[in-house]
């Protein structure tokens, strides 16, 4: 049975820049992989040359039949020094946005994704005296290339962000990297902050819809641990959804489902169907999602701008989207308000400290920088040609 979705869904996919730009190498992430070389962190290096070969890639989204490309722009490039604004970079960004309108493609522009300059870094990130207002600086110059834009998401997944800063300011106090560790909260609500601030702004100077994104665990809880459940979900993730309800979008980014218990969060447990990343296969995980997400912030307009598997194999590639896509249409039948679907990611890319884990539409020749596009980049492509599964 075919069934559609709604009348002007977005199809699309997804990179961020550290990822597959190359050479951010006024940023903590760069920084951070030359000092952890020795703890097995892989460097990002050139990446994928995205820097120079957005165009080709933007072309690979539009052949294949998609209708939205998201993208982010890197804050360390635009401000390499307190106050100090690169024009040009600016105007590299703003070529990006117009490549992807010639190409057909809606753009859809993420203004902090991970990466931060190290100057910001260095007078203590998000912790440091008028983070916010450092941030708001910047994001009002990224108003200047953003007309025309339609959709604006300030920080790309707070929630995780507030994870890693949260490792920083460990090791900072001399304490051991935490794995499993929990969003640092006084960190998260900064990040709150900042988004409270510069998405009015954005708003007013570009008429954008303007949201931010956040990972989505898709937790379940045990029987008899609801109340652990509700505990863990605030933490997680509803403090930062209950912050995008007066939002005009939310962007969930979903992979994989985890159980909690009394204890708390249940390891996946081992199983040769998990991905590359060591997650449980779990494409149920984005219709737990969007439902959830719905249920925390009400009539706020959904878009999926993360969704996707860590795989070599892209016939499960193909089938863990069509699931996943399969729960989204349960949902949207349910009368949730789902705007798009933006696939992760586009491209092989560097994935935070690490290559092995693919989870791309387009394979990349690291050497050669050349594409190669797989089965599931045309086959996501008829989907949305049809607009239905």
């Amino acid at each position: 049975m075919t069934r559609s979705f709604p009348d002007g869904f977005l199809w699309g996919a997804a990179t961020a820049a550290h990822q597959v730009e190359g050479n951010n190498i006024n940023n903590n992430w760069w920084r951070l992989e030359q000092v952890a070389a020795d703890h097995g962190v892989q460097p990002s290096g050139d990446a994928l040359d995205s820097y120079h070969r957005y165009a080709e890639d933007m072309r690979l989204v539009a052949e294949a039949g998609l209708t939205a490309y998201r993208f982010s722009i890197e804050w360390a490039r635009i401000e390499p020094r307190p106050g100090m604004y690169s024009r040009a970079l600016l105007d590299h960004y703003r070529r990006m946005i117009d490549t992807a309108v010639e190409f057909g493609l809606t753009p859809v522009v993420t203004l902090h994704h991970f990466t931060h300059p190290l100057w910001f870094e260095d007078t203590g990130a998000w912790l440091g005296d008028g983070a916010v207002d450092r941030f708001v600086r910047y994001v009002e110059q990224t108003c200047s290339i953003l007309d025309g834009v339609e959709w604006v998401c300030t920080i790309n997944e707070p929630n995780v962000l507030a994870v890693n800063e949260g490792q920083t300011r460990r090791i900072a106090e001399g304490k051991p990297y935490q794995f499993g560790a929990f969003p640092d909260e006084e960190i998260g609500e900064i990040l709150i902050a900042a988004h409270r601030a510069a998405a009015p702004l954005v708003r007013a100077a570009t008429g954008a819809k303007v949201g931010w994104t956040v990972a989505n665990q898709a937790y379940t809880p045990a029987p008899g641990a609801e109340a652990k459940f509700a505990e863990i979900q605030r933490i997680w993730e509803d403090m930062y959804l209950e912050a995008s309800r007066d939002d005009d979008f939310i962007g969930v980014q979903s992979y994989t489902s985890q159980t909690i218990d009394q204890n708390g969060v249940v390891a996946h447990p081992e199983s040769p169907d998990n991905t590359l990343m060591g997650w449980a296969y779990r494409p149920d995980a984005l219709e737990i999602a969007v439902r959830h997400t719905r249920d925390v912030v009400g009539e706020v307009p959904i878009m999926v701008t993360e969704n996707g598997i860590a795989t070599a194999d892209d016939e499960r590639r193909i089938a863990y989207t069509t699931a996943a896509l399969g729960g989204l249409q349960n949902a949207i039948a349910d009368g949730i308000d789902v705007r798009g679907y933006l696939h992760w990611s586009l491209l092989d890319n560097f994935e935070w400290g690490h290559w092995a884990p693919t989870f791309g539409l387009v394979a990349v020749n690291r050497e050669t920088f050349e594409r190669h596009p797989k089965p599931s980049l045309g086959w996501l492509g008829g989907v949305a040609r049809a607009n239905a599964l």
